[in-house]
């Protein structure tokens, strides 16, 4: 088997950030916006630090969508060739494009309530009473985010467990023994 170490790089290193930076703002950021002191600041907080990852993120989303193709060209042969390996990358195909849909929505949802100057809110997601009163559509979109944040962290932790079943079966005694049942 031939090496893809940058392929495999980038696909790593652009899933552990989605991951990762995304599960921190909901576990972290969130709450502790919240500590700002009054409705008004923790929604400014909150909508600081989601507009300051957006460009992270995507970058990551690229290098990881990227590492993907890359791997997946690396490794057409063995996906034809070798049983429950074109199964696993259609599932994580899927997988991966829910957690694209999920974000992308996401993003927009945060756009609306970003471009709402900061509606109050107690905790990031949470909407404050008056924001519920005055304006029901941002209210609505904070509500959604607070779903959301917890779905893509769930959808791209799904795909760093699906990426560590598809390293085992690159081991050579798995190739050998799908290839064969093949």
């Amino acid at each position: 088997m031939a090496r893809n170490t940058l392929s495999r790089s980038l696909h790593d290193l652009g899933l552990s950030a989605w991951f990762g930076g995304t599960l921190a703002n909901a576990v972290a950021l969130n709450a502790a916006a919240a500590e700002a002191g009054t409705d008004a600041a923790t929604g400014r907080v909150a909508n600081a630090g989601w507009d300051r990852w957006t460009p992270v993120n995507a970058a990551a989303i690229g290098a990881h969508l990227i590492g993907s193709v890359g791997q997946l060209r690396a490794n057409k042969d063995r996906v034809a060739a070798q049983q429950g390996v074109a199964g696993m990358s259609t599932l994580k195909t899927l997988i991966t494009a829910a957690a694209l849909g999920a974000t992308a929505y996401s993003r927009v949802l945060g756009q609306r309530v970003s471009s709402a100057e900061n509606p109050p809110s107690k905790r990031g997601t949470k909407p404050s009473r008056r924001t519920k009163a005055l304006a029901p559509d941002v209210a609505a979109a904070q509500q959604q985010l607070d779903t959301l944040q917890w779905v893509i962290p769930a959808l791209t932790g799904t795909l760093v467990a699906i990426s560590s079943y598809a390293g085992e079966q690159q081991r050579p005694s798995e190739v050998a023994r799908g290839v064969s049942a093949s």
